[in-house]
């Protein structure tokens, strides 16, 4: 069985919202199931039009990019409707390829995984 890692995402921030994802990169190259956690202003990266807007000088590739190399290997992109109402989101503001879920979907993947990062 693979091993998981588990990105909580918490920050549209351009020096914390592209750690996820280069790290997520790393975990697939690496043959790892990733679930990427997407809470509070981190919900604006995956917004539609959100990724564009967030730029970090030196960075290998555009978050755009980055989203997706993570779609077409299938890892998980969550984004927590528990903070829908506090950050003003729907979701279809979202992105394809994003699930909505809650708290208990963070906690249940958090467990089982092997690796358990974030960004805030």
């Amino acid at each position: 069985m693979a091993k998981k890692m588990v990105i909580f995402c918490g920050s549209d921030e351009p020096q914390k919202a592209f750690p996820p994802f280069m790290l997520g990169a790393g975990a697939i190259a690496m043959d790892m199931e990733l679930m990427v956690f997407f809470t509070m202003s981190g919900l604006n990266i995956i917004r539609k039009g959100g990724a564009e807007k967030i730029k970090l000088e030196g960075a290998p590739k555009p978050l755009t990019e980055f989203i997706d190399i993570l779609r077409e290997a299938k890892a998980e992109l969550v984004a927590c409707s528990a903070a829908f109402s506090i950050v003003g989101c729907k979701e279809e503001d979202l992105i394809d390829g994003v699930e909505c879920g809650g708290v208990a979907t963070f906690v249940d993947e958090a467990e089982e995984a092997d690796v358990v990062l974030t960004f805030c």
